[in-house]
């Protein structure tokens, strides 16, 4: 695949990302709320450490990031 169409790709994923970020935050709602996300409740302060939330975001990111590199790879590797 031309790295240009990798860039413009990678720019509207970015955009669409964002716009679901800013127009539509319920779809956003799940992170950090899962069972094994640690939350401290102190007097000032409430860290949060969402790990099981990271764990499946990077499940996903994973699996998306080898389909793509699967599906483009050039005629020469398959």
């Amino acid at each position: 695949m031309h790295p240009g169409k990798i860039i413009i790709l990678f720019g509207l994923a970015t955009i669409s990302f964002g716009a679901a970020w800013l127009w539509a935050p319920w779809l956003r709602s799940w992170f950090g709320r899962l069972p094994g996300d640690l939350r401290l409740d102190r007097d000032r302060v409430s860290p949060r450490f969402p790990l099981v939330s990271m764990l499946g975001v990077s499940l996903i990111l994973t699996l998306l990031v080898n389909w793509i590199s699967r599906r483009c790879r050039p005629a020469a590797y398959q």
